[in-house]
């Protein structure tokens, strides 16, 4: 015989129901996770998983026919997207599709398009099996500080959350707060999708931000900001011990940044975050929070440029600017017309970049920063080096040569020693290019500069290779890879093996072969399509 239990509340409510014979079998659906049926009774329990998309589109196609799917495609689409996976709503979708044959699929989909109007869109109408009354059930049943918590998870911008995160988002001890999360998680609110990770489904999460209360609102996202702003600073600086610090606001109360004890555990927090970190940072944009805008994209900077990010940089710094302009620091705008500036100029956007830069020069020189205008040439190298304007690139690196110079600035000094180098060669110019660049190891050594050496020593390939030493210009290439790959400058990794492939393509095909291979999935994972097809091009010459 099956006995089955439908939408019980928890493991109490089901154990006198129980029957005592062995020839029954017992099948209870729940939100809750009926730990104390598992742990006592010997239950197996089966948790019901979102469906993928072409689960999903099976489940409506079985409820509507696939006539009327195939004749509204985008709606289905739509549909597919605003539901998430999620069986209850898929399944209210598709009853009020079916009571109303003649509702274009493309006006649900437009209810359920419209955040505000989402969970409503998924009421059948007087029905207890609306999506909002489902999830009540188990918001009812939470304590009050565990239904704070749930409201304030649904605040959170980014698609998941840590541990220390919601710590701070909450802002109770993290003991507290994980005793929380193992709450909702028993009544299926949220999931832990790795160790001390969490997310939650957007149509709960919809529910959720509905029940938060708005005088807690802002000071939970607040924290939440600060923490990812001042432990993501921390974390830029293990990355790059010489990147330059800047002031960040204070702590706010309740507030507590995640220490960080070395460079691996910056990476990994950087990695698992970075979405978060974007979406914090837009969410910090719309509050009007600018000095943590802008602070956000300084300390992503980094990691965007290493990880090959070049259009996720673009959009920090586009943030970045916007919120510098309402800012009474000049450092800080200058900074952001910089980093924009070079931003575009990476992607291949010169029409924007250029003015961009220039406005960061004219800002550097009304203000009297030097060392803002000894970077900004610097990047306005990049951008003429982008378009092959090799000329006006070497103009602008031996002006923050020379300023480098008159500041006594000798780590960046060398990159630009090395920089005036490089364009040298791209002249033609390769005993003084070598000369230069030879120079520029030197100092970056002598400094320990390993993004320098890696850099240097590349350029040293490059001349080594258009002066026919193609076994030296693998030695460098080699070596700079090595540092390169130390680092975790993937996008630099990426452009070195490029070259190597170049050089040894002649005396070692194969050798040129692996390396074009290897930088072509590199800049296929960055998303650098160009460069993805440039290099399988020169791929299949050898085929």
């Amino acid at each position: 015989m099956l006995i089955v239990l439908d939408n019980a509340r928890d493991s109490k409510q089901v154990v006198p129901l129980l029957p005592g014979t062995p020839s029954c079998t017992v099948l209870v659906t729940s939100r809750d996770r009926m730990a104390e049926l598992v742990t006592g009774h010997s239950a197996q329990p089966v948790t019901v998983q979102i469906l993928d998309e072409e689960q999903a589109r099976e489940l409506l196609s079985r409820r509507l026919g696939k006539q009327r799917l195939a004749a509204e495609p985008d709606a289905v689409a739509d549909l597919l997207r605003w539901c998430g996976g999620l069986p209850l709503a898929l399944s209210i979708v598709a009853g009020r599709a079916t009571l109303d044959p003649q509702i274009p699929l493309a006006e649900l989909a437009a209810e359920l398009r419209d955040t505000s109007s989402r969970l409503s869109a998924l009421d059948p109408g007087g029905s207890a099996t609306s999506l909002e009354t489902v999830l009540s059930w188990s918001y009812r049943a939470l304590a009050p500080e565990q239904a704070r918590v749930f409201a304030l998870l649904g605040l959170t911008p980014g698609p998941d959350i840590s541990l220390p995160a919601a710590a701070n988002l909450t802002g109770l001890p993290q003991p507290e707060t994980l005793s929380a999360l193992r709450a909702l998680e028993q009544f299926s609110l949220v999931q832990q999708h790795a160790s001390k990770r969490y997310r939650m489904h957007d149509l709960v999460r919809l529910y959720a931000k509905k029940q938060a209360q708005t005088d807690d609102s802002d000071s939970a996202l607040q924290r939440l900001a600060t923490f990812a702003c001042h432990t993501a600073h921390a974390a830029d600086l293990l990355i790059a011990p010489s990147h330059v610090t800047i002031e960040l606001d204070e702590l706010v109360a309740g507030c507590e940044p995640q220490t960080l004890p070395d460079d691996t555990h910056a990476w990994e927090w950087l990695s698992a975050e970075h979405t978060n970190l974007m979406a914090i940072q837009h969410a910090a944009l719309e509050k009007h929070w600018y000095p943590t805008v802008w602070q956000l994209a300084w300390a992503m900077t980094t990691f965007n440029l290493r990880k090959g990010h070049f259009h996720e940089n673009l959009a920090a710094w586009q943030a970045g600017l916007e919120a510098a302009k309402h800012l009474s620091d000049p450092i800080a705008r200058t900074r952001a017309y910089r980093h924009l500036g070079r931003a575009y100029a990476l992607l291949g956007l010169h029409d924007q970049s250029l003015p961009h830069l220039q406005e960061g020069l004219a800002w550097a020189q009304e203000t009297h920063d030097r060392l803002g205008a000894a970077h900004t040439h610097r990047a306005v190298a990049v951008a003429w080096e982008q378009q092959e304007k090799y000329e006006l690139a070497l103009e602008h690196s031996r002006r923050a040569l020379d300023l480098y110079g008159q500041l006594g600035v000798a780590r960046s000094g060398a990159h630009a020693l090395n920089e005036v180098g490089w364009y040298t060669a791209k002249l033609g110019d390769f005993d003084q290019a070598r000369v230069l660049c030879a120079r520029a190891l030197a100092q970056c050594r002598g400094e320990q500069d390993r993004s320098g050496q890696a850099t240097a020593l590349l350029s040293l390939g490059y001349i080594a290779h258009h002066t026919d030493d193609i076994d030296q210009a693998t030695r460098n290439y080699q070596q700079s890879l090595a540092l390169y790959q130390d680092l975790g400058d993937v996008a630099a990794e990426a452009s070195v093996l490029d070259h190597l492939g170049d050089a040894t393509v002649h005396a070692d095909p194969t050798a040129a072969r692996q390396a074009w291979e290897h930088a072509s999935d590199l800049y296929q994972a960055q998303g650098r399509a160009d460069d993805t097809r440039r290099v399988q091009q020169k791929i299949a010459t050898l085929d």
